[in-house]
This record gives C-alpha cells, structure tokens and sequence, in this order.
C-alpha cells in the first residue's frame, strides 16, 4: 500500500503526518510506503517549517530530510490512499482529478471528520504540539483500520 499525506503548503502538518507514519510502521514493522506533498508549490524544495521540526524531534521523529513539493495527479496517481490534512485539501485533490474511492480526510479516523487546523495559526510551541496530537491519532487510527494493526 502506497499513501500520501497531502496539506496546503507541504511544510507543517503533511511532514508530521510522514514523519509519524513512518514512525510507527518502524515500530510496529507495518509495510508500505509513504510520503507527503502539497496543494501549493509555494514551498517547492523547502524543509518542513522550523515547529513540525521540533515538535516531531520532541516525540523522537526527524522530519529534516523531508523536502516539500507539489501534488501531481499525473506522478501521484499511483497512491491508494490520499489523506487530505482538512476539507480544503480534499476537496482541491477531488477536483485535480483523483479518483474519489482514493481521497480521505485524515480527520475520518478517529477524530470526528475534524479537520486539522495549520499551526501557524497559533502563535507559540502549543499550536504545534496540539496539531501532532490531532495527526498522531488520526495516524494511528488510520494504520489501525488498513492494516489491522494495534497500534495505542
């Protein structure tokens, strides 16, 4: 299986879903294959923004690798599952063209369709904290459903 964690910009909440997925399939020897990407090209190449770094390093996740880059219906097609982080990111990913039964709202797994706010909305370290926990429910959950895993 082959998922992508897609948000707006690629640098805050789509690295942390990466970074926890990968995480976790580590821990709990889960296979498949993962990555992230997002609606915008602003940040094309650009490292995962300095408070997903630190939140993810916190709970013993380096995301500094990761580099942002654009969603492509033509390169990213081959992704069974596309995880919008809000309504927005599902919604832009259903009209590029991808095919509905693969797009999801990470909030449908575990956290009452809630979408997953930007961290730069807060303006200190607990916005981002606040925004891991939501993402690393929704990770668990989601892994717990496809894979019939256990993870707590």
């Amino acid at each position: 299986m082959k998922i992508l964690f897609v948000c707006l910009g690629n640098i805050c909440r789509s690295p942390l879903a990466e970074g926890i997925a990968k995480f976790y399939a580590a821990k709990f020897n889960i296979i498949f294959q993962t990555d992230s990407a997002g609606i915008s090209g602003w940040h094309n190449g650009e490292p995962p923004c300095k408070g997903s770094i630190q939140v993810a390093k916190k709970h013993c996740i380096d995301i500094t690798g990761f580099r942002s880059r654009k969603v492509s219906v033509y390169s990213d097609d081959m992704f069974d599952l596309l995880i919008g982080l809000d309504r927005g990111n599902v919604s832009a990913l259903l009209e590029m063209g991808f095919d509905k039964s693969k797009v999801h709202k990470l909030g449908k797994f575990g956290l009452n369709n809630a979408d997953i706010p930007d961290p730069y909305h807060y303006k200190d370290t607990d916005g981002f904290e606040y925004v891991y926990d939501m993402i690393d429910n929704g990770v668990k959950n989601l892994l717990n459903h496809y894979f019939k895993s256990n993870i707590n």
